[in-house]
C-alpha cells in the first residue's frame, strides 16, 4: 500500500513571528488551522504544523543573527474559489505589504494579483477562467 502523506511540504523559518504568522495566515485562508506546535524554552517556536485550504505547511523560528529573508522568486500561489475570497485574501495580505501585481484580469485567470505580505512572504491569487 502507497503511503498518500505528502512528500514535500514548504517550511517557513520566521525571526520570532512563526505563531504570529500562522494565526494571521489561518484567519486569512479558510478552511485552515494550527495542527500542532512546539516551543522551545524560551517561547519561540521550536516547531510547527499548520494547515491552509487543505494545504500543510511547517514553521519554526530562528533567532540567530543571520536573517533569511523571504523572496519573491518562490511564491505561493493560491488558487481562490469566488471573487469575493480573491478580493478579501488580496486585501487582507496587502495590507502592511505590497503589492507586486495588482488585481486585474489577465489572458489566462478571470482576477490575477501577486502580494508580499507583512511578513515578506510571497503570494500569487488566481480565480481561474470560467
Amino acid at each position: 500500500m502507497q503511503d498518500s502523506s505528502p512528500k514535500i511540504t514548504t517550511f517557513f523559518m520566521f525571526p520570532g513571528q512563526a505563531e504570529e504568522a500562522m494565526q494571521y495566515y489561518t484567519s486569512v485562508f479558510k478552511p485552515s488551522g494550527i495542527m500542532n506546535i512546539l516551543y522551545h524554552e524560551d517561547g519561540s517556536v521550536l516547531h510547527a504544523v499548520f494547515n491552509l485550504k487543505g494545504q500543510t505547511f511547517m514553521a519554526i523560528d530562528y533567532n540567530h543573527k543571520n536573517k533569511h529573508p523571504f523572496t519573491p522568486a518562490l511564491s505561493l500561489f493560491v488558487t481562490c474559489d469566488s471573487e469575493e475570497e480573491i478580493h478579501r485574501v488580496f486585501d487582507q495580505l496587502s495590507q502592511e505589504g505590497r503589492v507586486l501585481m495588482p488585481l486585474e484580469a489577465s489572458p489566462v485567470s478571470q482576477q490575477f494579483g501577486w502580494v508580499e505580505d507583512k511578513y515578506g512572504v510571497s503570494w500569487q491569487l488566481n480565480l481561474a477562467k470560467g
